[in-house]
């Protein structure tokens, strides 16, 4: 007898939480989900594809390609600019990707600078990306860290509008080291800026009470 479809808790480790999908774990292993992040990004159209995994009966996703919505690069067009795309694929540090980044100019350019755009961005990409793991790098364009790292470098070609990569994916998912993927969550920045914040509190304590003591000093000396 085959077992009855019900809602099933799969975790999402990327984004520290989890969701609900109809099935069984031997139905869905291997199926994939679509999530729009576009609320939790504030108003940054990201679709992101999760590729679920049955892991001793657990429910796992592990992203498989996140994409910038079309309505939202068609937001971030002007009148009188250009745009520069590629697609090419880069070795992580585990599995390989597909890239497609998208700049768009502040003014029209020619077309030697929008090679050169082409031609930096993609050097550049193939130096970063194959120094970390695909979830890491992931994580990082979720967070804007690897768009941070990139905007500096093409500035000195020309100054840019907009710098983001469109499509980032992977038909290795299967490769991929889930354990590994596990430990890398959300919580664990979380942690980090929790740790941050509790340093920056007690420092401010310290300083603080150094000043009351010598306030109180002060006034007994007078």
């Amino acid at each position: 007898m085959a077992e009855r479809k019900r809602y099933i808790n799969v975790a999402i480790p990327m984004l520290d939480q989890e969701t609900r999908v109809l099935g069984t774990p031997e139905n869905l292993n291997g199926k994939t989900i679509k999530l729009d992040l576009t609320r939790r990004l504030r108003g940054k159209g990201l679709t992101i594809t999760f590729h679920l995994f049955n892991q001793d009966g657990k429910m796992v996703a592990i992203p498989k390609s996140l994409e910038l919505v079309k309505s939202y690069t068609r937001r971030m067009m002007r009148k009188r600019v250009d745009y520069v795309e590629d697609s090419f694929t880069a070795r992580c540090a585990d599995i390989k990707a597909t890239v497609k980044p998208l700049l768009i100019t502040r003014k029209r350019v020619s077309r030697a600078v929008r090679r050169n755009l082409r031609n930096t961005t993609k050097e550049f990409l193939l130096e970063y990306l194959k120094e970390k793991d695909y979830n890491d790098i992931c994580n990082e364009l979720i967070d804007g860290i690897l768009q941070k790292a990139m905007l500096p470098k093409l500035k000195k070609v020309y100054p840019l509008s907009f710098c983001d990569i469109r499509i980032f994916e992977t038909k290795e998912i299967g490769k991929i080291d889930i354990k590994k993927a596990l430990k890398t969550t959300k919580k664990d920045n979380l942690k980090e800026d929790i740790q941050e914040v509790q340093e920056e509190s007690e420092d401010i304590q310290i300083t603080e009470k150094k000043s009351k003591k010598k306030e109180t000093s002060k006034l007994d000396e007078e």
